[in-house]
């Protein structure tokens, strides 16, 4: 992780970086994912090197959710990546956008940030994250350092992504809608009523009702909301326990059975899990 003021230290420390990885001859190019203005000063700077550099505009690889990010960055892997996934990645999120707009927002691409470290952790790719000090806040970067290695104030991830999700969740309406079980003609049918596409309210039916078959038994479902925000709520009596769950791409690119939560943090813009003595809550909100 590196903290930064200005274009020219954003230069002086992507330099070096990328440099390693063009003189490991067996290491596939390096990507820079940043702002457009400072992969300009990149390029410029890089010289005939540039050609041997990816760089990527980071509003067209942080387009969605934190979920979105890790199959973005899983599927580059795959498909870039050396053995065991070996590659060079500079990444700047982008914090004036989505992943700043709201406390809530941060609070999921700092779970990202967090979880990254034991998602990548079994491949070879060497990841520099950069945070420019004039588009995320101090409180954001704070944060921030408790989901990096060697900053002083390095978290256990898992310790990290239990106390975000020790945040209580608001209660439903008292209007929402119950339903006997996770139906997805039901659920579609309400979801249209509230004013999602039929194209929409097809994957938030699917979302939900492949969320419920991961979770095991599912005691109770309820509905609220309006398009884009329609949301449900899925009562388990087993606890989800793993941080990761939802978080870990399928082995085959393809949907497998357990892996319903997967599913929903790709097609949801918030997945909310909340263990307790009973068995678990799990809350998906489409956008």
């Amino acid at each position: 992780m590196t903290v930064l003021a200005a274009d020219d230290a954003f230069v002086a420390a992507a330099l070096p970086f990328l440099a390693e990885a063009l003189d490991s001859p067996d290491e596939p190019p390096p990507v820079a994912i940043a702002a457009p203005g400072k992969l300009d000063l990149l390029r410029d700077a890089l010289g005939a090197d540039a050609k041997h550099v990816g760089l990527v505009p980071h509003t067209d690889w942080y387009t969605g959710s934190a979920a979105n990010a890790v199959a973005q960055a899983a599927g580059y892997l795959a498909a870039h990546g050396g053995p065991g996934g070996r590659i060079h990645l500079l990444m700047e999120p982008v914090w004036s956008g989505r992943a700043g707009r709201s406390p809530r927002e941060s609070a999921e691409w700092i779970r990202y940030e967090a979880l990254a470290n034991l998602l990548f952790a079994p491949l070879a790719t060497t990841a520099l994250c950069v945070y420019d000090t004039r588009t995320a806040g101090p409180a954001l970067i704070a944060e921030a350092r408790r989901a990096h290695p060697a900053t002083g104030v390095y978290e256990d991830p898992v310790r990290l992504a239990a106390e975000l999700d020790a945040v209580p969740l608001p209660p439903p309406p008292a209007d929402a809608t119950p339903l006997a079980r996770a139906d997805a003609e039901a659920v579609r049918a309400w979801s249209g009523g509230s004013g999602l596409s039929a194209a929409d309210a097809e994957l938030f039916a699917l979302a939900v009702t492949e969320a419920a078959a991961a979770l095991g038994p599912v005691t109770g479902v309820r509905l609220w909301g309006e398009a884009p925000g329609c949301v449900c709520e899925l009562r388990s009596t087993r606890r989800v326990e793993n941080p990761l769950a939802g978080f870990v791409p399928p082995d085959t690119g393809e949907l497998e059975p357990g892996q319903g939560l997967w599913y929903a943090r790709q097609v949801c813009a918030y997945v909310d899990v909340r263990d307790d003595a009973d068995g678990s809550t799990v809350r998906l909100q489409y956008g």
